[in-house]
């Protein structure tokens, strides 16, 4: 049955057993500006009581399927899950704007000029594109559709933060994603950290 709410629907729920133990997968839709945009809210426990654990994710083909070294996303989603499934309580929602909003091939060529010495943020400003595309529109809807008030908030972005704040949505507590970096990932945290403002030790 589909539900609607704020333009957002809620196209099917199912269970989704994963390593880090049974989630509920719920996907939604809502049309846009004439598209459709999808996104996925991995649940666990009553999100209603309390403040849960909330992982906004974005997707990262190169990261999580192919096993990409030069960024942590796969690892920060698998912390994210492992959190939550430790405490019983809480949700990633997982959202389709990979690079940061730019898009796959996008992305790929801000590989390709990273290679040749730029950081992620300037072959963002080459290829036209801001630092960070995203919009989180759609996980704030959804948000609001599970009637979620209160989160504690998995990420190292500033933005994320205030993007859930200014939507009416507190925000007890922001608790660090930081996954110990590799060689390959180095340069692309700094990067993050010193010009975009994540909240990152880098030690």
């Amino acid at each position: 049955m589909i539900q609607m709410s704020q333009g957002v629907r809620r196209i099917v729920s199912t269970l989704l057993p994963t390593k880090s133990g049974l989630f509920q997968l719920v996907g939604f839709e809502r049309g846009l500006r004439g598209k459709i945009e999808t996104a996925l809210a991995l649940t666990m426990g009553d999100l209603t009581k309390g403040s849960p654990l909330l992982r906004i994710h974005s997707q990262c083909f190169t990261g999580e399927i192919l096993g990409s070294l030069r960024c942590d996303c796969k690892d920060q989603l698998e912390s994210a899950m492992e959190t939550i499934a430790a405490e019983r309580c809480g949700l990633v929602i997982y959202e389709y704007q990979e690079g940061r909003g730019i898009g796959l091939m996008a992305k790929l060529q801000a590989y390709a000029l990273q290679d040749q010495g730029l950081d992620t943020v300037e072959a963002n400003h080459a290829l036209g594109f801001h630092a960070d595309c995203r919009d989180f529109g759609l996980p704030i809807a959804i948000l609001h559709e599970l009637k979620i008030s209160r989160v504690r908030l998995l990420s190292n972005n500033p933005e994320k933060h205030q993007a859930v704040m200014r939507a009416g949505i507190e925000v007890t507590e922001r608790i660090s994603c930081e996954i110990t970096p590799n060689v390959h990932a180095l340069p692309y945290l700094r990067t993050k950290k010193e010009k975009m403002g994540h909240a990152l030790r880098l030690v």
